[in-house]
C-alpha cells in the first residue's frame, strides 16, 4: 500500500509496504532528496512529527526516528517548541548523498543485467554509449 502526504512547498512522501527499506528510512531518504533538489528550502519548516505520523498512518516513533537521523546527518534542526527546520546545505554532504544515489542506481542496473544474463563487458559498453550521448 502507498500513502502520500503533501505538506508545505513540494514535500511529497510516498511510503511503500513492498519496499525492502524500513519506513523510517523511506521517509528520511525522501526528505533528504527534497532538500538536495531544493524542493524544501533552507529555513523551511517540516511537518510536525505527530502530523506526519498521522497523515502517513504510522507510528510517531517511526517518524521521530527519521527526523532524528536527518538531524544527525545535518539536514534539519529541531527547535524546541517550534518544530523542525531545513538547515543550510553542506556541499560535501550533498555530494556524498548524490554519490550514494548513483551507486544505488548502478547496483540496480547491475542486478537487472545479471537477472537476464548481461555480462560485465556488455554493461560497461552500455555505460560507455550513454556517457557519449
Amino acid at each position: 500500500m502507498i500513502y502520500t502526504v503533501k505538506e508545505g512547498r513540494g514535500l511529497n512522501i510516498v511510503i511503500s509496504n513492498k519496499s525492502d527499506a524500513p519506513i523510517y528510512e523511506q521517509i528520511k531518504e525522501q526528505i533528504c532528496l527534497a532538500i538536495i533538489r531544493d524542493e524544501l528550502a533552507e529555513g523551511e519548516m517540516l511537518p510536525s512529527i505527530r502530523a506526519l505520523a498521522h497523515d502517513l498512518k504510522i507510528s510517531v516513533i517511526t517518524t521521530m526516528r527519521a527526523y532524528n537521523e536527518l538531524e544527525a546527518e545535518g539536514f534539519i534542526a529541531t527547535m524546541q517548541g517550534k518544530g523542525c527546520f531545513v538547515l543550510p546545505k553542506n556541499k560535501e554532504h550533498i555530494q556524498e548523498q548524490k554519490l550514494k544515489e548513483i551507486e544505488r542506481h548502478f547496483a540496480e542496473a547491475i542486478a537487472c543485467g545479471n537477472s537476464v544474463g548481461i555480462t560485465k563487458a556488455e554493461l560497461k559498453k552500455i555505460l560507455d554509449i550513454l556517457l557519449k550521448e
